[in-house]
């Protein structure tokens, strides 16, 4: 089951929180849900190019919706805070106004710095987008991924491609795989990533699953499981 669901989606509820938090009733759910829809398409995709080129500099991983009677707190999670806020925060602020103009509401804008954005899986899917843009070599950027996600303290990772790779006649997909990926284990802190990388040749679809740990913290680790395993050898007798 774990090859055929979202793991984001499957632990959604049980071991991790939803990213958009509020209540409505049955009339104004849908409309609340397709604001929510603008406010993340709205900061992925700015109209402003310098903008849009700004945020995906930026790195960011994701984007929570929290709504009261007052207002929308919208919280983006960044691996480079400094170039959403700008100088002396006015880039903020403008971003901050644009959003209350596209949903006519009160918008109250936070950003969180990401600790380790090496092992975000949005953002390694972004990063390898990045350089396939760029017309690397795709089994050398999918190589230096692993690497480099591995590096930054994942216990797991992998990578999936899909498309026509390396200007190919037909789309095929390939995959690259480090360490463990235990996506059925709802313990499990898999964090999953999606972006498609738009080259002359049409678009590739870029898959990435990193193994961040578990929720209930490493003690829970097959190492340490084994470490604390009683020895099996039988203890001698000694008479007298």
């Amino acid at each position: 089951m774990g090859q055929k669901v979202n793991p984001v989606g499957f632990r959604t509820g049980v071991v991790r929180g939803w990213a958009s938090r509020w209540y409505a009733s049955k009339k104004e759910f849908a409309e609340l849900l397709v604001e929510d829809h603008k406010v993340r398409h709205f900061i992925k995709n700015h109209p402003d190019n310098r903008y849009r080129t700004q945020y995906r500099s930026a790195g960011i991983d994701r984007i929570e919706i929290e709504r009261t009677r007052d207002e929308v707190r919208v919280m983006l999670f960044v691996a480079r805070p400094g170039l959403i806020i700008g100088k002396k925060g006015a880039d903020v602020e403008k971003l901050q106004e644009e959003l209350q103009s596209l949903i006519g509401r009160r918008v109250n804008l936070k950003i969180e710095e990401i600790a380790t954005p090496g092992i975000m899986a949005q953002l390694v899917a972004e990063d390898i987008a990045q350089q396939l843009m760029k017309r690397a070599n795709f089994r050398r950027t999918m190589k230096r991924a692993l690497e480099t996600t591995m590096d930054a303290g994942a216990k797991g990772i992998k990578v999936q491609l899909a498309g026509r790779l390396g200007g190919a006649e037909m789309a095929r997909r390939e995959k690259a795989s480090a360490g463990s990926l235990p996506l059925s284990t709802l313990q499990a802190k898999i964090d999953y990533g999606f972006t498609e990388a738009q080259t002359p040749q049409g678009n590739l679809g870029i898959q990435v699953w990193v193994n961040q740990g578990s929720y209930a913290g490493d003690s829970t680790d097959g190492a340490d499981a084994q470490a604390g395993q009683a020895s099996k050898k039988p203890k001698r007798s000694y008479k007298r």
